[in-house]
Parts: C-alpha cells; structure tokens; sequence
C-alpha cells in the first residue's frame, strides 16, 4: 500500500524535486493522523457513554472524560509512527524522534490521569477518604516522569536507555541532594499510613510547628493542619515521624472527653462543720449518697469533696465509666487548688464547652452552701470598699 501511493504522488508530480514530493506524503500522513484522531475521540465518546450507564461508580471515576481525552492523543502518533517507516524505510530521521518523543509523553500521560483518577476515586468514598495515600501516588507519577524523561533523552541522543541511567548513576549524590525531602517524604508517608498515626480529618497539635487544627491534606512533602483560627500550617510528613505530636482523634471515638480544671478554695475558709451546718446541707439533699451521717469532726472541704464525686458520678453528662474524681492539689500562694477530674460523653467541641461550662456553673454556686469560699486576687473595687470603711471609722 505505502509503495503504491508513494508511486502515485511520483508519477503526478514530475515537475517538482524529491522534497515536494516528501512534503506530500507528509501532508497525507498528517491528514490520516487527523483522521484517526476524530475517528478514536467518536469511539472514546460511545464508550463514555456506556460507563456513564452502568450501575457502578468506579468506572465512572476511572474513565472518566480527562482519561479518555488522554487515550485519543496518543492514536494520531501511533498512526504516524506506522506510516513513516512505510514510506521512506529507516530514513526518517528527526520527525522519527519526534513521534518516539510524543508517543511516550503521551503514553506517560495517560499512565498519570490514571493514576490521578484512582486516587479521586479513594478519595470520594468514606470509607478509604482517611488512608493518607497521596504522597504513594506522587511518588509514582513522579517515577513514571523520570522514566519518561530518561527514554526521551536516549531516543534524541540515539543511546541505550541503560547507558543513560549508567551516566545519572554517577550522579547519585547529587540527585539524593536534590529529591532529599521528596525520598524522605515518601517514606514517612508510608510509614504514617501503615502506623495510622494519622489521617485526614485527624485533630493533631505540633507545638514546636504552631499547628493545632484539623488535617485537611497528606502529600508526598508536606501535611496541610487547618488551625482553628483558619490558618493553615504546613509540615514535612518527616517531622511527623522523627519529632511527637499530639493526636486526638482517638478520644473522639472513646466515648469521654477530659476535663481537668482546678478551683483556688480559700484556706480560711477551711473548717469543721457544726451539727447546724451538717443538719442544713442534709436537709437540703447536699449529703444525699456521700454516707455521712455523724457530725463529729466533719471537714466542710471533705464534704465538698465526696459531693462533687458522687454528683459528677450520677450525672448523665459525665461518662462514669472513666476516672471521675475530686482531689486535693498542693496549696499555693494562691489558695488551695481543688481540682475536678472526669471525662465528658459529649466530644465535640462546642458542645464539650457548653458541657463543662454548666457543670462548673453548678460547681461555683454549691461551694458557698458549704461554707467554703473561691480565692480571688484583691481588684481596685476591693481596696475601695477598705478604704471608705476606714475613712467611714
């Protein structure tokens, strides 16, 4: 076939040299290459069709409009690549090169838009979204450049692609110089993932890095933290691994949310309960289920002690599975700290807040029927109230 049209265009151009007559057979390859284009871009349209029908959605996410638009860009080359040997044999020179030089970009790009494609697939379904898998699927997109890039190279040097790398082999210091962090990336990606230190979604804190927020991205050189205040702080996965952080995603499926907060009681206030003060709080219910039935010698902050336990212990928003206790902190030149500490079922923040916040509420206005006071610094009101009653004396 390639000997018969190459002796058509032959016999009906004589008047022009031999390159005219290339430029023809070249600008009928060119037409046949077009053709094909539109041609394979009908077929990628009818199968588009066809996946968009059928009731699975992996299909839809694998080949999808941008794969099959990379598919149809490779058969022009292909048709190119056929013809071109028909027709001048093995002297083709550059334009041979050339359509090498496509066909493995082209095919290289279909291989990526693949790979891209598999990982927005993983990426929409719930259950694989937390699997911090990007930076595997970098590092193989970048491998297929690098392949692609060395082939392109011995193709236009006319070398062996083995002699190529024998070259870059020398120059292996320099090149784990360059990709330093992208190697270490790589492995500590792989390393996260495979530990389930951390995912997507995840509640981390990296003080030395300023990050405390939630983990929007992982890839192949950097983990993207979206702070509470909106920033977003970005840290090499390797860090991750070589320094600590902070992960509280665990304590959001635990089913209890701590809360360990201390209050300053005055030291003065600090005393033993008389048989009124005893019979007043039981009348009142304060003593309801803390077994204390005999006035002798009764500490008014070890009544607080076993109230606070045993309502903490009965209420439905504390998780009395967990550690739930009131103790006795070592006194400071600010009072004496008694500290409250148990877990909350709610887990979400705001409503762990609002949680915490009427808890301590209730706590601040039961301490006074106790006979206790809250230590609190002098403010100017206080030393104002001194001083007009000694002015008033």
């Amino acid at each position: 076939m390639f000997e018969a049209i190459r002796t058509f265009v032959e016999n009906h151009i004589t008047g022009g040299s031999d390159g005219i007559r290339d430029l023809v057979i070249l600008f009928f390859i060119a037409i046949c290459a077009l053709g094909m284009y539109y041609v394979t871009r009908a077929l990628l349209r009818l199968i588009e069709r066809i996946v968009l029908r059928t009731p699975t959605s992996w299909d839809d996410d694998l080949f999808n409009s941008r794969f099959l638009g990379a598919v149809s860009q490779l058969s022009p080359a292909l048709v190119v690549k056929w013809m071109l040997p028909g027709f001048f044999g093995g002297d083709y020179g550059w334009l041979g090169a050339a359509t090498s030089i496509y066909i493995v970009g082209a095919v290289v790009w279909i291989l990526i838009v693949f790979i891209q494609n598999v990982y927005n697939g993983i990426s929409h379904r719930p259950s694989l979204r937390a699997y911090a898998v990007k930076g595997v699927f970098q590092m193989v997109q970048l491998v297929l450049i690098c392949v692609a890039v060395v082939y392109s190279v011995s193709i236009m040097v006319g070398k062996s692609p083995v002699a190529i790398l024998t070259a870059l082999g020398a120059s292996a210091a320099v090149l784990m110089l360059v990709f330093k962090d992208t190697i270490l990336g790589l492995v500590a990606s792989v390393q996260l993932t495979a530990n389930k230190m951390i995912q997507r979604g995840d509640w981390i804190v990296c003080e030395k890095h300023d990050a405390d927020g939630e983990v929007v991205d992982i890839s192949l050189t950097t983990v993207k933290v979206r702070n509470w205040d909106n920033s977003i702080t970005t840290i090499p996965p390797y860090v991750l691994i070589s320094e600590s952080f902070r992960n509280y995603e665990p304590m959001r499926f635990s089913g209890g949310r701590r809360v360990c907060r201390s209050i300053l009681i005055d030291a003065n206030s600090v005393g033993f309960c008389s048989s009124a003060q005893l019979e007043g709080l039981r009348e009142q219910g304060w003593l309801h289920g803390i077994g204390i039935e005999e006035a002798a010698r009764v500490v008014n902050l070890q009544l607080l002690r076993l109230y606070l336990e045993y309502w903490l212990m009965h209420d439905s928003r504390v998780n009395s599975d967990m550690v739930v206790m009131a103790r006795q902190m070592p006194p400071t030149p600010q009072g004496l700290p008694l500290q409250l500490y148990f877990f909350c079922r709610e887990v979400r923040w705001k409503q762990f807040e609002a949680v915490q916040s009427d808890i301590f509420d209730h706590i601040y206005a039961v301490i006074g029927l106790f006979g206790l006071r809250i230590f609190q610094s002098p403010a100017g009101a206080d030393f104002a109230k001194t001083t007009d009653h000694d002015s008033n004396r």
